[in-house]
């Protein structure tokens, strides 16, 4: 008889070796488009889950609460967002693991994006995103 404990494991999350997954850059730039696309509103932060673990979908959902209220005292229209990505660096500290920088130029400024990818289920999921 298996233990609950094996039984849980199993259908955990599994980490991916970096072998086994694709090319994190358009993932990486793909996902920062979205970011930004979100905190604009003219994207739901539900598309955006598959490729992020809780805790960055959760703090991505509440900055987007916050632009929306932001928005509204202004009295702004919600507007896609016009911008270049300027350049993406990374690197593996770990087997698997993938740390980022994207530096984003908007009209009225330039962001960095830092986020951490990690392979898991045979796909990246970003399980850290800073919006700086």
């Amino acid at each position: 008889m298996r233990k609950l404990a094996d039984v849980e494991e199993h259908f955990a999350p599994q980490r991916t070796s970096s072998g086994n997954l694709p090319d994190p850059e358009p993932l990486l730039t793909a996902l920062t488009r979205g970011v930004l696309e979100v905190l604009a509103g003219v994207r739901e932060p539900e598309q955006l889950a598959r490729w992020l673990t809780d805790e960055p979908y959760r703090s991505l959902v509440t900055r987007a609460g916050m632009a929306v209220r932001a928005r509204s005292a202004k009295r702004q229209a919600v507007m896609r967002p016009v911008y270049a990505i300027r350049s993406i660096r990374h690197s593996a500290p770990a087997d698997g693991v993938i740390e980022a920088v994207i530096i984003v130029e908007t009209t009225q400024r330039t962001r960095a994006v830092a986020m951490r990818l990690e392979g898991m289920d045979s796909r990246w999921r970003a399980t850290s995103l800073s919006i700086l």
